[in-house]
């Protein structure tokens, strides 16, 4: 049984069952900068079963696009191999050129064709197929992305989200073996992304391809992927489901990515059970056996007992029985919530997330609050101080 300080990081859902469809094993693509090699990604290995939905998600430079351009041929690797459907496509000493590897690409601009109207855009593709057939399957996918009424109009007659999916639309034409999304929500309004990814994830789901989404925005990455990677300086720094990130984050960079919360100093004083409590400025968070607590500190922690706790917002409830008060500092309504931040005696700061009725109790700005520690998942780190 893993004991109080074990990674507690579970593969994503199929990943390992399934025989993978896609695999990416140790690739690494290197540029030529100044005359001198530049590596970009560095080791980095995933597996999609058939008809998953993969993302790679990270901050603008860490890679995320140039793995994307790697799988679909764009760019060679210079270590490492890809395999597509049973087929290598990419090694050191193997390139397959991009259009022998059917792969579709829906771009950041979508690059519809604005002399082609929905159709002929859609059908674009197909120039290859019996003129009945092309129209047949035109007609298919415009009912699945539901396009159907608009098929006569042009490009610059739709809204972002109709034009995001006629490229949806287009790029699942000739039914390829492999999805690729590159940052496909980024020019819609913000509104519309979450809402949006929801209905390509069930497009996607619909049409039984397998596809990889990349995105620097984790609420996209969440509504979208059965399997997400966080990316950071060329290197997959974690490949889980979307529950497993939040909750138990394999490093500080995944939990610095993740999420809202905040990290509170502790001291860490192990039970004879394998379990133990830590000590926080909240209070005594205990750490019952099993998996309920995921604990990344090192072997020594146990001895010297100092750790960082990572927090998140719905790990703090307010409270006015509580004995541990925090002042409110910034209040941001949300609608359905409202996110609080509070400073502690310490100077430190927390987030709870209040639910509506709660906050339209009356709490400002400035009003010192009673607050508790109910935290289910937390999380530690070796200590920072």
């Amino acid at each position: 049984m893993p004991d109080a300080f074990s990674q507690n990081v579970t593969p994503a859902a199929g990943a390992v069952a399934a025989a993978p469809f896609l695999s990416l094993d140790r690739i690494r693509v290197t540029y030529a900068n100044a005359g001198r090699p530049h590596t970009v990604v560095q080791d980095l290995s995933l597996a999609l079963a058939r008809g998953e939905i993969g993302c790679l998600l990270g901050p603008s430079g860490c890679g995320k696009t140039t793995v994307l351009k790697a799988v679909c041929g764009f760019e060679p690797v210079s270590a490492g191999r890809i395999v597509l459907g049973g087929r290598e496509v990419a090694s050191a000493a193997l390139s397959e050129p991009p259009e022998h590897r059917h792969v579709g690409v829906v771009f950041q601009d979508y690059a519809l064709f604005p002399h082609l109207d929905v159709a002929q855009n859609i059908g674009f593709g197909l120039h290859a197929t019996a003129r009945r057939e092309r129209q047949a399957k035109v007609s298919e996918l415009a009912e699945l992305v539901g396009l159907s009424e608009v098929l006569r109009k042009y490009p610059h007659e739709l809204s972002g989200g109709q034009q995001q999916r006629v490229a949806l639309a287009r790029a699942l034409a000739p039914s390829p073996a492999l999805l690729l999304l590159d940052e496909p929500f980024s020019n819609l309004d913000l509104d519309l992304r979450e809402r949006l990814a929801v209905e390509v994830r069930d497009i996607v789901k619909a049409s039984g391809t397998t596809a990889i989404l990349v995105t620097h925005d984790q609420h996209e990455a969440f509504a979208m992927a059965d399997a997400i990677g966080v990316m950071h300086e060329g290197r997959l720094a974690q490949w889980a489901d979307a529950y497993t990130l939040y909750h138990a984050p394999a490093s500080r960079v995944v939990a610095d990515f993740i999420g809202l919360g905040a990290v509170l100093p502790g001291a860490y004083r192990p039970a004879d059970n394998g379990a133990g409590t830590v000590s926080l400025e909240l209070g005594e968070l205990p750490l019952p056996p099993g998996r309920a607590v995921s604990w990344h500190a090192p072997h020594d922690a146990r001895h010297h007992g100092r750790v960082d706790v990572l927090l998140r917002a719905d790990d703090i409830v307010v409270d006015g029985a509580s004995p541990h008060a925090a002042l409110l500092v910034r209040r941001a309504f949300r609608g359905a919530d409202a996110l609080y931040t509070l400073r502690l005696d310490s100077g430190r700061e927390v987030l709870a997330r209040v639910g509506s009725d709660e906050d339209h109790a009356g709490y400002a700005v400035g009003d010192r609050i009673g607050i508790r520690l109910v935290a289910r998942h937390a999380v530690a780190f070796p200590s920072t101080e």
